[in-house]
C-alpha cells in the first residue's frame, strides 16, 4: 500500500468513526507502558523473592492482573510488530531481530525463512488508526521496527517521537538517568500534560529500554540491593537495581495521571515485550527470552482504569499483545481500518467484567533459529529452532519443524520428538510432555494449528540446509 492510498484509508476510518480532531475530547486516553525483557517472575506480585517492584505491585492491586498474559513473540522486534500491527507474525514477516539465521549454521537442519527486519510502511498501525480519529500520539523510547524493511515511528502514526537512548545496549555512565528511564518518563509526562492542555485525547506508548542489557542503575538503588539478603531464586544485584529504577519511573507516570485527574479517563496497560533473559530464572516457568516455552513468552500484564476496572481483580483468561490493537479501538469507539485484518480480540468485556472472549486459541510462529540456549530449554545450542505453537484452553502444543519435515512427520510422532504437548493448568513448568499419552488432544491441537498455518499462509522452512552436520 503506498502512502497516498494509506492516507485515504485513514481518512475513511475517521469518516466511518464519525469523529474528527475537534470532536474527540471526551474519548478516553490510552497509555501503554512496555518494559524490555521483563520476565513474568521478575515482579513482586508474581512472587519474586529478591527484586522489588512496589509501584508495579501497587498498580496491580489497583487494577486487573492477567497471570496468563503473553507477548507476541519470544524476543523484541517480532513481539512489538505483533503489538503495533495487531497481526500475528506470518502476516507481517517480522520473526526475529535482524535475522532468523542466528547461531552455528552447520547445526541448522533447515534453511530458515528470511526475516523482515522492520514493520512495512503499508501496515496501518494502531497509532495511525487512533491518529486518524483525532488522538494525539506519542512514542517515547524503543521502536525497533525501522531499518531497511520498515519505517520510523513518525511515518507510522506518531505525532511525537522521543528517544533519549539511541544505543541502549551500550553502557553509558549517567547515574541520574540509567537506561534513560527518567528522561523518557519526563518527556512522556510533558506529552500527557500538553495533550490535556490542547483538549485532545492521547495515545502514549512508553517503551522503556530497561531492563535490557547493558544493565545500569542509580547508585543508591544498587547500594540497597548489595545490602539485601539474596533470595532463593533471584540474587542479581544490578538487575534488581535497574528494575527498581524502572519501577520508580512507572510510579511517577501513574502519579501524574492521578495528580491531573486524568486517571479516571485513561486506560493504562503495563506489560513486557518478551520473557526475562537468562540472567533471571523464570521458574516455575520453563525457558527464557527467545524460546517459546512459557518463560519466553508469558509476561506481566496489568490493566488499570479507575471507575471501569474493578480494583484487585485477577483474570485468568489467556491474553496476548495481539489483543491490544482491537482493545484500543474499542476504547476509542472505532471500527477497524478498512481492509485491516486484526488477529486479536478486544479485552474490554474482560475489563468491564461483562463476559468472556470468543476465541479459544492463541498462536506463535517462528520459522528460524536463535542462538544461545535458555534455562531448562530443549536445545543445548539454540534458544529456539523452527517451531509453531498453539495454546488452546489449558493445553499447549509445540510443533518443531525440523523433526516434522525431516524425521517422518505424523507417522513417526511416537519417536521423532516433533510434537510436545503440555497441560498448563497442571504443569505450568512444561515438565511432562503428554504428546504420546494424550493422542486425542494432540491430534485436536495439531489439526487446529495446521488450519491456522494455512489460514495465515505461515511459511515453513522445508529446504534441508546444505551445511547441516546432522542429516
Amino acid at each position: 500500500m503506498n502512502r497516498t492510498r494509506l492516507t485515504l484509508v485513514l481518512l475513511a476510518l475517521a469518516l466511518i468513526s464519525g469523529v474528527g480532531q475537534g470532536q474527540t475530547a471526551s474519548q478516553p486516553n490510552i497509555v501503554l507502558v512496555v518494559a524490555d525483557d521483563l520476565g513474568w517472575r521478575d515482579v513482586g506480585y508474581q512472587g519474586s523473592d529478591f527484586y522489588e517492584t512496589r509501584q508495579i505491585d501497587r498498580l496491580a492491586k489497583a487494577g486487573m492482573v492477567f497471570p496468563q498474559g503473553y507477548a507476541g513473540a519470544g524476543n523484541c522486534a517480532p513481539s512489538r510488530a505483533v503489538m503495533i500491527s495487531g497481526q500475528y507474525g506470518p502476516r507481517h514477516g517480522v520473526y526475529a531481530v535482524n535475522s532468523t539465521e542466528r547461531g552455528p549454521v552447520e547445526l541448522m537442519r533447515l534453511e530458515p525463512i528470511p526475516n523482515r527486519s522492520g514493520l512495512a510502511l503499508s501496515q496501518v498501525t494502531v497509532a495511525e488508526a487512533l491518529q486518524a480519529a483525532g488522538y494525539r500520539t506519542g512514542i517515547f523510547g524503543k521502536w525497533h521496527l525501522g531499518g531497511k524493511d520498515g519505517a520510523e515511528p513518525g511515518e507510522q502514526g506518531f505525532d511525537v517521537v522521543f528517544n533519549s537512548r539511541p544505543d541502549p545496549n551500550r553502557r553509558r555512565d549517567e547515574p541520574e538517568d540509567p537506561k534513560g528511564i527518567y528522561s523518557l518518563t519526563r518527556a512522556a509526562i510533558d506529552f500527557m500534560d500538553s495533550s490535556v492542555s490542547s483538549n485532545r485525547p492521547f495515545f502514549l506508548l512508553l517503551t522503556h529500554h530497561a531492563i535490557h542489557t547493558a544493565l545500569e542503575s542509580r547508585p543508591a538503588s544498587l547500594a540497597h540491593f548489595r545490602a539485601k539478603r539474596p533470595g532463593a531464586q533471584h540474587r542479581e544485584e544490578l538487575y534488581a537495581a535497574c528494575l527498581a529504577d524502572l519501577d520508580d519511573g512507572v510510579g511517577r507516570l501513574v502519579a501524574r495521571l492521578r495528580e491531573t485527574g486524568q486517571d479516571r479517563r485513561t486506560l493504562f496497560i503495563f506489560t513486557s515485550d518478551n520473557g526475562g533473559t537468562q540472567q533471571s530464572s523464570q521458574e516455575p516457568l520453563r525457558g527464557n527470552k527467545g524460546s517459546y516455552y512459557e518463560g519466553g513468552v508469558r509476561v506481566p500484564f496489568i490493566a488499570w482504569w479507575p471507575g471501569v476496572i474493578e480494583p484487585g481483580t485477577v483474570n485468568q483468561t489467556p491474553v496476548h499483545n495481539v489483543d491490544l490493537y482491537p482493545t484500543f479501538l474499542g476504547v476509542a469507539g472505532l471500527a477497524a481500518p478498512p481492509g485491516k485484518v486484526l488477529d486479536g480480540e478486544s479485552l474490554l468485556p474482560l475489563f468491564k467484567g461483562a463476559g468472556e472472549l470468543k476465541r479459544n486459541s492463541l498462536f506463535w510462529h517462528f520459522p528460524g533459529y536463535l542462538d544461545t540456549p535458555v534455562i531448562r530449554g530443549r536445545d543445548k545450542v539454540f534458544r529456539s529452532r523452527p517451531v509453531s505453537v498453539i495454546r488452546k484452553g489449558d493445553w499447549k502444543l509445540h510443533l518443531y519443524h525440523e523433526e516434522w519435515i525431516l524425521d517422518g512427520g505424523r507417522e513417526k510422532l511416537a519417536t521423532n520428538k516433533a510434537v510436545e504437548l503440555y497441560r498448563l493448568d497442571q504443569d505450568t513448568g512444561e515438565h511432562r510432555n503428554l504428546a504420546n499419552r494424550e493422542q486425542g488432544k494432540r491430534e485436536e491441537l495439531l489439526g487446529d494449528l495446521w488450519r491456522w498455518i494455512k489460514e495465515v499462509n505461515a511459511p515453513l522452512p522445508t529446504v534441508r540446509a546444505p551445511g547441516s552436520s546432522r542429516r
